[in-house]
């Protein structure tokens, strides 16, 4: 089993990036039900006001070759969509559980 973490920086203001991370974590958290190769989706915003990084997702897929598979899914792809313009960075660890 692979868990794929992916944390997200968004540029904007305090509520612009938390208006884009609450519409990115809904298409997010659909995705399981629309991709068979995600077992496990979740995905928290950050509530820290002393910290910078605004979104964290967690997945669980059975191997890397359906960490992909999921990544160029349409679906994904437009819930990737939603945060174009705003991701200032993104840093991703995939790991064997």
């Amino acid at each position: 089993m692979i868990q794929h973490v992916v944390t997200f920086q968004f540029s904007g203001t305090p509520a612009e990036r938390k208006a884009v991370a609450e519409e990115f974590r809904a298409a997010l958290l659909a995705l399981p039900e629309k991709i068979e190769q995600l077992k496990s989706m979740e995905v928290g915003i950050n509530m820290n006001p002393a910290e910078t990084w605004d979104l964290v997702l967690t997945a669980r897929a059975d191997t890397l070759a359906d960490i992909a598979a999921y990544s160029a899914h349409p679906a994904h792809v437009a819930a990737v969509s939603i945060i174009a313009g705003h991701k200032a960075q993104r840093a991703c660890v995939d790991y064997e559980v």
